[in-house]
């Protein structure tokens, strides 16, 4: 490919579609999407503190995250979106039912898990999840 000197008609179309735009007065602004903000907006989700998933087999269930929807956008949305949002609902569901047929799981002492979430850009426990995970196969099947 030639040096961008040597394309200055490529150079001109591509400036022509960049304008600087205001934004509630403010040029060149930086937008932050806050993403978990938005998941808990009381106006969108009843009792949008609490963790409901059945939330989507019910009342929000025309719901998807594909990034359409903007009350819900696990992956992002548009151009900014996840490449690997197709591969990971293919992939988990394949993951969850490998790993419900090929195990028992319990927490370490029947303890109830603690949802309480910590601080970070992914919502992180605030205690770590502790599962004890029991072979529903004979042991000779996972030989290779």
């Amino acid at each position: 490919m030639s040096e961008p000197s040597n394309m200055p008609y490529f150079i001109n179309v591509v400036l022509s579609m960049i304008e600087e735009e205001n934004i509630f007065g403010h040029m060149r602004a930086t937008i932050i999407k806050a993403t978990a903000l938005l998941h808990r907006d009381p106006r969108i989700w009843q009792d949008h503190e609490e963790f409901l998933p059945e939330r989507f087999l019910t009342s929000h269930a025309n719901i998807d995250a594909s990034g359409q929807h903007f009350e819900f956008t696990p992956f992002g949305s548009d151009r900014r979106s996840c490449p690997g949002h197709a591969f990971a609902f293919q992939v988990s569901h394949l993951t969850l039912a490998r790993l419900l047929l090929g195990f028992e799981s319990a927490t370490l002492g029947g303890m109830p898990v603690d949802m309480t979430e910590g601080l970070g850009i992914s919502l992180p426990r605030a205690t770590p999840l502790e599962v004890l995970l029991t072979s529903r196969l004979l042991s000779k099947l996972y030989k290779c």
